[in-house]
């Protein structure tokens, strides 16, 4: 979710003209040199890409960094404001509010910033705006020695780069991410605009470096074996720069563990409103809260320990932007967990009525808790996987699986006679997710981005953990017919499948 484009006094823009590049890589030596970034991370670099076929074949150049959007995404995702806009329109930093939580890489669709090794914040080009203030121009800006790089004021109609943005034409990255970039290219290849028009090498090398490959590595270009129909140019890397998925195994076992706690609270308590339990079963009163708080405290510990600052967590209270969704998230977590607790006291005190009364806000806090998730992956505009209108729903789902093979679990022991129509809940509940699932996998992607995640997910790098989770899933649909013992596949089988789905969305290139 974009917002409101923040109006500015003034507007830096700047231009790559490819026509020029040599790829000599001076702008990535002088950005380095100036801003001390380490070995293994780049603000800008220089792409390289070999179009054609032998021996009619010529090899087009990239300067590839931040885009310096008027509605940048990493800003409005970012929980503390440590990613903010300047009134110049440029995109800054500070990284003493940074709390290393990578909202801004999965925001960024153009796989612009990273997370510094030394000092474990993020970071990204800032149009070398220390130099700016003082009257110089960006270190990359001086260095050029065929000088296709230009930087001006769009208000001035004479700076150099304002001329050519309106008298010649020009190209952006990604428009239709409606993230307005102010970084334009004159004479740039299609090939090396979009992150997945050529191929990768069929070797593990490009010209002159190795192919850096991982479980959370994006690896750049398209494999050899995935077909876009999209693509008209025979069009191969010569030499590109990997990038770090955002978010690893950690983001996906939060998913589940949250939507344990959103369910194993949520399910019993309907149950009850509806009176398919009793209210002084101790499912409902005990077993059901005391579950889901374990696993609310067991997915606040995930979230902490994936920061790179995990030190400064309480930033996300104290400093906390509603505009992003982790905070929104953090929130709603915190209340949903507040009133779990009390339910607890209220069931250890006796205190029917106000049991009840707590049902009110719990439901929709469960609920909340539940499907918050899809609006924060929402916000990552670089993953078109994610943009899924039915991902709320699916994750509230997902949550009533699993709360129900818990409460599954808690009445065999405390009721027997609750089972026989529970096993059938659950088995309707993981036919419909086994439905959803495979819907979401098959139906044509709107994008080639995720026409190419979703084949990552499914044949692609994360096939077995989907496989996995589909054959789990049919279990659990079976769970009346083999038996509770059996029936554990329905809280399990969410996991690979979540897996799969937050890896797979990820492993697309953006540069």
């Amino acid at each position: 979710m974009l917002t409101e484009p923040k109006k500015l006094t003034e507007t830096w823009v700047k231009v790559l003209d490819q026509t020029k590049c040599i790829g000599c890589h001076a702008c990535t030596t002088a950005c380095k040199s100036e801003n001390d970034v380490p070995l293994g991370v780049t603000r800008t670099y220089v792409k390289a890409v070999e179009v054609g076929v032998f021996p009619h074949v010529r090899r087009n150049f990239q300067v590839t960094r931040c885009n310096q959007c008027a509605n940048p995404p990493c800003v409005a995702a970012c929980p503390t404001g440590a990613m903010y806009q300047r009134d110049d329109g440029i995109v800054d930093f500070d990284k003493s509010i940074c709390i290393g939580c990578k909202a801004c890489m999965a925001a960024c669709p153009y796989d612009a910033i990273f997370i510094n090794p030394d000092d474990h914040s993020a970071e990204k080009c800032n149009f070398c705006a220390h130099r700016l203030e003082v009257g110089l121009e960006p270190a990359c800006v001086v260095v050029c020695p065929t000088e296709a790089i230009m930087i001006g004021r769009l208000e001035d109609p004479t700076a150099a780069a304002t001329k050519l943005i309106h008298r010649s034409s020009v190209s952006v990255r990604s428009p239709e991410k409606g993230t307005r970039p102010k970084l334009y290219y004159k004479g740039a290849h299609q090939a090396t605009l979009d992150p997945i028009a050529a191929r990768r090498p069929d070797g593990d090398t490009y010209m002159w470096s190795e192919i850096q490959r991982g479980a959370n590595v994006e690896v750049s270009g398209h494999p050899s074996n995935f077909h876009d129909p999209n693509l008209s140019a025979e069009a191969k890397l010569a030499y590109d720069v990997a990038h770090s998925a955002p978010w690893g195994w950690k983001v996906s076992l939060y998913t589940w563990t949250k939507g344990i706690a959103a369910g194993a609270y949520l399910v019993p308590l309907l149950l009850a409103l509806l009176g398919r339990l009793p209210w002084s079963s101790p499912v409902v009163r005990f077993v059901g809260p005391i579950t889901s708080l374990v696993f609310l405290g067991i997915t606040g510990i995930l979230l902490i320990v994936d920061l790179k600052h995990p030190e400064r967590f309480h930033l996300i209270f104290l400093k906390g932007r509603l505009q992003s969704w982790l905070v929104r998230g953090a929130w709603g977590l915190m209340l949903f967990g507040g009133v779990v607790t009390l339910d607890l006291v209220a069931a250890i005190f006796r205190a029917r009525t106000l049991e009840e009364v707590l049902a009110v806000p719990g439901i929709p806090l469960a609920c909340l808790a539940a499907l918050y998730t899809a609006f924060l992956f929402a916000q990552a505009k670089a993953r078109d996987l994610w943009q899924n209108p039915l991902l709320p729903p699916h994750l509230v789902l997902q949550a009533l699986l699993l709360g129900s093979a818990i409460t599954l679990f808690g009445v065999a022991a405390a009721n027997p006679l609750h089972v026989a129509y529970l096993d059938r809940i659950v088995s309707a509940l993981a036919a419909i997710n086994l439905l959803m699932v495979i819907g979401e996998a098959t139906i044509t992607h709107p994008t080639a981005k995720a026409h190419l995640a979703s084949y990552e997910m499914t044949r692609g790098r994360f096939r077995w953990y989907f496989v996995a989770g589909l054959i789990l899933n049919v279990i659990a649909i079976l769970t009346p017919v083999v038996g509770m013992d059996l029936g554990v596949a329905a809280l399990i089988c969410i996991l690979p499948l979540e897996h799969a789905f937050v890896q797979a969305g990820q492993a697309v290139p953006l540069a």
